[in-house]
Parts: structure tokens; sequence; C-alpha cells
């Protein structure tokens, strides 16, 4: 999934697998394969949206990629520098260029610190401003992500869950970063904030010319927000192409699967629904062959022996099926 020009981010057969450990003297027995060869890369001002359902892996993809986990395999480049390697203090300029925005704000706000201290807090650890300036900074922040100079004072429990989101947002952008990973930040939202909280980040990123991986299970937000979208299921990807392609020829049964799921607001529509058959296998133990063979409606002998590659079918539309010729 190349872009023209020097990609922001650009990721490569990342892995990440995390032991099992059994027994008096924790031997490992085997693996969870949470990510197993994950590449796509992100533009300038770009927004990618990852799919798929809850334990594919997009979190663990999200948290490798800014190295809150150390990824097992794979390349990771920011800007063309390769970071996958990096020790602590080499990676701290790099720090500054990724930042994260959580799924549940009240989890990932220090209830103990003001919201000011919270969103001013990088500005600190990384020697950027202090005191009055800090301040100011701050006020800035509150005031593009549409908050009152005067609750900087206030805690989070004072907040509710869309303005401690836009906290969150807010100490995102205070270090002026390029890419900002995203992990499903509106989930835990009612439906009528989360638009609030796309638009805002859709506005940011047109004035700021940030770059998002936006993480989600509900396609319905991913088709809002996203340029390209890239579907993942048991640590692989297996369907990307831009957002219009993706909704309108899906190609892999998985991707279909999921868009007959999205409610449609209209209650004279009716639409085909394609449930499937079945839960994720367990990551620890993965299907031979297509890991989506389990549950795919069309699964023939040679899926369940032969592992599919993800290869493009037509410019920027990759799929990962024996199916599509």
């Amino acid at each position: 999934m190349a872009d023209a020009g020097m990609p922001v981010l650009a990721v490569s057969e990342l892995k990440k697998h995390f032991p099992v450990k059994k027994g008096l003297l924790r031997r490992t027995v085997g693996h969870v394969y949470a990510v197993d060869g994950v590449s796509f890369s992100i533009g300038e001002g770009e927004t990618l949206g990852l799919v798929g359902e809850s334990g594919c892996g997009k979190s663990t993809v999200a948290r490798t990629v800014l190295r809150l986990l150390e990824p097992t395999g794979g390349e990771i480049r920011v800007d063309g520098h390769d970071i996958t390697r990096l020790g602590k203090g080499a990676l701290r300029p790099y720090r500054r260029q990724m930042q994260m925005i959580f799924q549940d704000p009240f989890s990932s706000l220090n209830p103990r610190m003001s919201a000011g201290d919270i969103v001013g807090e990088p500005l600190q650890v990384h020697d950027i401003a202090s005191g009055k300036q800090r301040e100011t900074i701050v006020a800035e922040l509150f005031d593009q992500v549409g908050l009152r100079k005067a609750q900087m004072k206030s805690f989070p429990h004072e907040f509710s869950g869309g303005q401690r989101q836009r906290i969150s947002i807010a100490r995102a952008l205070a270090l002026n970063p390029k890419l900002i990973v995203a992990d499903e930040p509106v989930s835990a939202l009612d439906v009528s904030i989360q638009a609030q909280v796309i638009n805002l980040m859709m506005d940011l990123q047109r004035e700021k010319r940030l770059s998002y991986l936006f993480i989600a299970h509900d396609l319905a937000v991913v088709e809002h927000i996203s340029h390209r979208i890239a579907v993942m299921y048991l640590g692989k990807i297996v369907e990307y192409a831009d957002k219009q392609t993706l909704f309108t020829q899906p190609r892999h049964p998985y991707t279909e699967a999921l868009l007959s799921a999205v409610p449609v607001p209209n209650p004279k529509l009716k639409r085909e629904k394609r449930l499937l058959q079945g839960d994720v296998p367990s990551p620890i133990n993965p299907p031979p062959g297509c890991t989506f063979h389990t549950r795919c409606p069309y699964a023939e002998a040679r899926c369940k022996i032969e592992r599919p590659l993800l290869r493009e079918i037509s410019p920027g539309h990759g799929v990962s099926c024996h199916l599509v010729n």
C-alpha cells in the first residue's frame, strides 16, 4: 500500500508474537500470533482506517507501531527513518512525532491531575515549555479542541465522556505530532457525541496536515473519516482499498460480511445479511491455509491447505483470497 512521496509512517511485515508460558518453570509452550506480517503506509494528511472484529490484533498493531510493545519482526519507518530497534534515547525525538488517543478517556487520564496539567505534561517531559509559556500553549490547545480556558483547573471526573476525549486529543496535539494513532477513540461515547469528536478530528487534520491511523470496529465511523481502509482478520490484513472501492466493491468474503452488518438508517430498505458462522479462531493456534476458511461460506479444498497471498487486483486494491481472480 504505497503512497506518492515519502510516507509519514511505513510498516513492513510487522509481527508481534506473545509467548504462552505454563507450569512451574514457566516454559514457553506456544505463541499468540497477535500480529503476523502486517504492511501498510500512511501519507501526510491521510487517514488509514484499520477495521476488524475484537481480538483480530488492531490494538496490538497500534501499540507496536508506537513501540509501546516491542515488535517480534518486521520494520517500522517514520519519515523514512527505521525506528524498529532504536533504544529509548534515540527513540525520543520520534516519540514527539507520534502520539496516541486511547479508547477509554477516563482510564487514560490521571484522575489526580487537573485537565490543564494533563495537557501540559508532554511539554514538560520534552522540555518544550514551562511556567507561563506552558499555560499559554495549553490554553490555545483547549481552544482548538472546543474547551474553555476556565476548564483547565477542573479534574477528569468533572467532565463528560466527550469532553474527556477532547482533553485526550489536546494532549496528543501538545507536541505538534505528524501522526496520531487513534485506538477506537469514539467507541466509548454516545452516537451524537461520536460525530462531534470525529468532525473535530477531521477539522484538526485539515488545519495541521495530520496523519491518522484510525482503529475501529464500526465501519460507519471509519467510512466517515478514512481515505483508505485496511481490513484485519486474525493478525493479518485480508483486504485494503480506498474508501469508495472498499464500500462499493468488497472482494474478500470477510469484508462483505462486515459491510452487510452495518446498520442502514432506512427502515424500508432491506439488506441481505451475511451472518458468519462460529467465532474468530484462537490466535495461539490459527487454522492452516487461509485463516478465514473455518467461517467462509465459499471455502474450497485449497483454502484449507494453501495460505493466500495479499496481492493487488487493481491499483491500490489488495485482497488475500484464492477465489479472487
